[in-house]
């Protein structure tokens, strides 16, 4: 194994910090109805980890309807204000994930937020989660979505790392690749879709099985 010691460890938000699927799918759910349909598994797997400007398209592909910009545009708003609305009533955190950013932090490792969300969705998660990160970024700051580097080198030049010395801990396989892309090793804790290791990918049950010591010892290899 070769490459720095890891200096930086970023984060995605939705579905790896935030427990947010089961509220995605209750939002998800009424934007079927409203487009006329019944949301299922097989949409919900094929957007997972896409940021709103390419799940939304593939949402309204599924149900017939043409992603007309003013359409698209519509249901961005819908699902953004649904999903900005229930986090501020509960957002279910997973297990592991803020002792996980505190004891990092305690060891003065800088911590990044990824996310493919809006600012909107991702600032009212930070007024829960709280001031643990050095650096946030959210999916309408960057020009390029999840699976593209962007994302994950904009981070890294904020904190001012080599991609190589930040390891990414994502939840799809989506961020996975945008990590491995940006090249970054990268921990896979996959919650609604399967991710196989792979080089430089190690692949964990849940962020509470993370122990810090062997987080900090990976390499890209």
């Amino acid at each position: 194994m070769t490459g720095p010691s890891v200096r930086a460890v970023l984060f995605d938000m939705d579905g790896l910090l935030v427990d947010s699927e089961p509220l995605w799918t209750v939002a998800e759910t009424e934007l079927a109805a409203r487009l006329g349909g019944v949301w299922n598994d097989d949409v919900k797997a094929a957007c997972v980890g896409h940021r709103l400007d390419s799940a939304v398209p593939i949402i309204l592909g599924y149900y017939g309807v043409e992603a007309l910009p003013a359409v698209v545009d519509d249901a961005i708003q819908f699902l953004q204000r649904r999903m900005v609305e229930q986090f501020e009533t509960a957002l279910p955190l997973h297990a592991g994930g803020l002792e996980l950013l505190d004891e990092l932090r305690a060891r003065g490792v800088p911590t990044a937020l990824v996310s493919s969300s809006w600012r909107a969705l991702v600032d009212a998660a930070l007024r829960v989660v709280g001031p643990r990160f050095d650096v946030t970024l959210a999916g309408d700051e960057v020009t390029h979505a999840k699976p593209h580097p962007e994302p994950y080198l904009t981070a890294c030049s904020r904190l001012g790392v080599e991609p190589a010395a930040a390891v990414v801990i994502e939840d799809a396989l989506s961020g996975v690749l945008s990590g491995e892309a940006a090249g970054c090793p990268v921990v896979a804790v996959p919650f609604v879709a399967p991710i196989e290791p792979a080089p430089g990918r190690w692949v964990v049950d849940a962020l509470s099985d993370i122990d810090v010591d062997w987080l900090l010892s990976l390499r890209r290899l």
